[in-house]
């Protein structure tokens, strides 16, 4: 089997690569709906696969890996790296998680990352009336994760909020905010946690997303004083989201310093990245995403390395779309005991759920989601269906 066309279309929001072959076999990958500029850093593989094996999943890998980087160049290889899974599947007839090494579960866990409405405000009574919305939610999520400080708009509606240079509507997503908190913007961190956890009490989990951008002694602080409260992790304080660097010293200073849980790792693309953090213990909870790091066999690998320390995986996933979700059902179902749950993604817009094949009505049910046994990722577009979401200059794409 070769490699006889690499193509990519931004449908909706998401680029989608579809990798096609010689034996009419396809496979497809999504990358998150923020990153709808990356369909030429995609299409600039092209020339680099024609021609190859897609079942030699690695082969491929070894000659486009070195060309990703850090959130968010490591999509388009991630992306990449799903398809080429996806037709793996497909042509010896299994899901791919087989070929992953077989399941250790028949359901995943996941977490509430993406079904959410917008908040009221940033008062400890709206982020309450939320979550409290949140366990409503018909997928009886065991879990639900909150932005607070610089992964908010806490650092723009709150006055004073921080002493460090304020991007005026910066909102939160890629923003580089930093500096150290004031005594205001702390207590009021810590009052909506307080807020949140009188609603949720033991009966729902909560996590913090709360950066970058934080200062270590900030960090030390906050952890510490939301330690009786038993959060599932603060995620992200010191680096993190579109921060193409990690700091493993400053966070095992952090995480040695509390019993809260530290959790990193998004934005980090590949395995070598991931060295130092596990290997020093510089965390509790490593979330790569396998949109980022470099594919699914990429993610496994760190899961497992992860596990030999005793470090937590609970994978990110939240802006992934739904054949997003069948890359993270697939590699979450192979992965060791260290394994939490993947944050959940939803379809970015309503229509997605009427275009992709293979998933249940209900896909969450009790915070769990069933593998899926199509051969492959387990998932398909309906090409009619989604024609009329693309651009004219994407028309051949299904062809």
């Amino acid at each position: 089997m070769k490699i006889t066309d690499l193509r990519c279309a931004v449908i909706g929001k998401h680029p989608i690569v579809r990798i096609v072959t010689d034996e009419g076999l396809y496979g497809l990958g999504e990358v998150e709906y923020t990153k709808p500029y990356l369909k030429p850093w995609v299409l600039h593989f092209r020339e680099a696969l024609i021609g190859e094996d897609p079942t030699d999943v690695e082969r491929v890998m070894l000659k486009i890996r070195q060309r990703g980087s850090f959130k968010p160049y490591g999509a388009a290889v991630s992306a990449i790296e799903h398809a080429l899974w996806d037709i793996a599947g497909k042509a010896a007839g299994v899901p791919a998680y087989k070929l992953l090494g077989g399941k250790v579960r028949d359901k995943v866990r996941v977490y509430n990352g993406s079904i959410r409405q917008k908040r009221t405000g940033d008062r400890p009574e709206d982020y309450a009336a939320d979550v409290k919305w949140m366990m409503e939610q018909p997928q009886n999520f065991f879990m639900v994760k909150q932005g607070i400080s610089f992964h908010s708009n806490m650092k723009d509606t709150i006055e004073d909020f921080h002493y460090g240079v304020t991007q005026k509507k910066a909102g939160y997503h890629g923003a580089m905010d930093q500096g150290v908190i004031s005594e205001r913007g702390f207590n009021h961190m810590l009052d909506c946690v307080i807020a949140m956890k009188e609603v949720l009490g033991d009966k729902v989990s909560l996590a913090l997303d709360c950066g970058p951008g934080w200062m270590l002694p900030d960090a030390i602080t906050f952890a510490r004083a939301v330690e009786k409260y038993n959060l599932m992790w603060l995620e992200d304080m010191l680096t993190g989201d579109y921060v193409p660097w990690v700091n493993p010293q400053a966070y095992r200073e952090l995480t040695t310093s509390t019993s809260t849980p530290i959790h990193t790792g998004e934005q980090i693309y590949l395995r070598h990245n991931f060295k130092e953090l596990i290997e020093t213990q510089a965390v509790r909870v490593i979330g790569p995403d396998p949109a980022d790091i470099g594919g699914i066999a990429e993610l496994k690998w760190v899961a497992e390395h992860a596990y030999m320390h005793s470090i937590l995986m609970a994978p990110h996933g939240t802006a992934n779309g739904l054949l997003g979700l069948g890359a993270l059902i697939n590699v979450c179902a192979t992965l060791p005991a260290n394994y939490v749950a993947f944050e959940y993604p939803s379809a970015s817009d309503p229509w997605w759920n009427d275009i992709v094949i293979g998933l249940p009505k209900q896909i969450v049910k009790d915070s769990m989601v069933d593998l899926l046994e199509a051969p492959g990722l387990g998932l398909d577009i309906d090409a009619e269906g989604a024609r009329k979401y693309l651009l004219a200059e994407d028309a051949g794409f299904f062809d």
